[in-house]
């Protein structure tokens, strides 16, 4: 896990990419993928880097637009993630 927990901030990091667009690039591969945590967890930290819920929208689309109809399905599940995150604060 240590190894994983590496690659993982060495891949977030700011670089020619900055941290919001990789999240919001993860988030997009979660949504395809149908995982639920990948989707909770990119969700809240696009949250707290200050993203919209219309960001959210259009990397749910462009993931549905690339991927069909299964990811459409989750793409309302990352949706509905990002307004209970909004909920909170």
């Amino acid at each position: 896990m240590q190894g994983f927990y590496a690659l993982s901030m060495g891949a977030g990091a700011d670089g020619a990419l900055d941290r919001k667009t990789k999240e919001l690039i993860a988030l997009a591969i979660g949504t395809t993928q149908r995982c639920d945590g990948c989707i909770g967890f990119h969700t809240k930290a696009l949250h707290d880097l200050g993203a919209t819920r219309q960001e959210i929208a259009e990397v749910a689309a462009t993931g549905a637009y690339m991927c069909g109809g299964p990811a459409l399905m989750y793409a309302a599940d990352t949706l509905r993630a990002w307004d209970q995150f909004s909920e909170v604060t």
